[in-house]
């Protein structure tokens, strides 16, 4: 009898002894089994970004999931391409990013489909070696429509330049490609008076570059920019100068960051669609992915709608247009 109330009261301490290492275990086990879904932006603390990093934590809360978003300082394709290289060691489930240079990253992207790593890109659509891109606007149609803007402010006749984050960022020069060809057409009697200028995501050095243009070019009409920070940045050198509403300038933005620019007339018009429904919609497209799921046109995006599938590229239509009338009305 003595026996058995020993060995009870043994097996007694040793469920508390281990007990604890057990749930512990079991934490560590359900922490594995989360899904890590990173994005990778095309340089980070910026307007733009940041506001991608909100749909990144909205997925993160929503999905259930470990999402979260990093980038390089400056928009460095060597940078950009160390941080996927250094996920893919980390062993993540799936890479969302921006690409800086498309081409640049297609070494790393082979290495992650080797580990089963998927890869959704944005502002990439023609991107070798990616699962899916995801695009918010049909980029034809976006890229000729700042044209269209820029006439309906300057007319159909002038000199103008173009801003570019930079002369490897995929969309941005896509744009610029597709705007040209439909400007050669519709609007002949246009001057491009410059080959595509990389200043779009640095708004002192787009500031800086419209001071030389204005200074070269003293009959310089207007100015298209791509990325963010550009038309900030030449509405600002407009404004120094006193030639605010005198040179006409539409771009992509963020409508609170714009918004001073366009009330006072240095900027006229803004082009866009929202960056945190980007970073939500290539983690949820990720997350199905990883899951084992099928992409398929007309399944629906919470909160952004039914999405079109054309190839690899996953499409949905939520371009906003910016003019100082609405600017105060979107909330970001």
């Amino acid at each position: 009898m003595k026996c058995l109330l020993k060995n009870a009261l043994i097996g007694f301490f040793c469920f508390f002894l281990v007990s604890p290492v057990l749930f512990a275990a079991g934490q560590q086990d359900a922490a594995d089994d989360e899904l890590e879904i990173a994005t990778v932006v095309k340089i980070t603390g910026i307007p733009w970004f940041n506001r991608m990093e909100e749909g990144v934590k909205q997925a993160k809360s929503e999905l259930g999931i470990d999402s979260y978003q990093i980038g390089p300082s400056d928009a460095d394709p060597a940078q950009q391409v160390r941080m996927v290289e250094d996920l893919i060691n980390k062993g993540v489930d799936a890479i969302c990013i921006t690409p800086n240079d498309a081409n640049a990253l297609e070494p790393a992207f082979l290495k992650a489909k080797m580990k089963g790593i998927k890869i959704i890109t944005h502002e990439s659509p023609d991107q070798n070696g990616k699962d899916y891109d995801v695009e918010l606007i049909d980029n034809i149609k976006f890229g000729r429509h700042f044209w269209d803007m820029m006439v309906k402010y300057m007319g159909d006749s002038g000199q103008y330049a173009i801003f570019v984050g930079g002369l490897t960022v995929p969309l941005h020069n896509l744009w610029a490609d597709e705007g040209l060809k439909y400007a050669k057409e519709k609007y002949p009697n246009l001057e491009l008076i410059t080959e595509r200028i990389p200043c779009g995501e640095d708004q002192e050095l787009s500031k800086q570059t419209t001071l030389e243009l204005i200074k070269t070019y003293p009959d310089l009409k207007g100015i298209i920019g791509f990325g963010s920070l550009g038309p900030p940045g030449a509405a600002q050198a407009l404004k120094e100068k006193g030639l605010a509403g005198k040179v006409t300038v539409v771009g992509t933005v963020l409508p609170d960051h714009a918004a001073p620019y366009l009330k006072e007339g240095s900027m006229q018009h803004g082009i866009l669609w929202d960056p945190k429904d980007a970073g939500f919609a290539m983690t949820w497209i990720a997350k199905q992915l990883v899951e084992g799921k099928s992409i398929k046109s007309g399944m629906e995006i919470p909160g952004l709608g039914k999405v079109e599938l054309d190839g690899d590229v996953i499409k949905v239509d939520a371009v906003i247009d910016i003019t100082k009338d609405n600017v105060g009305s979107f909330g970001f």
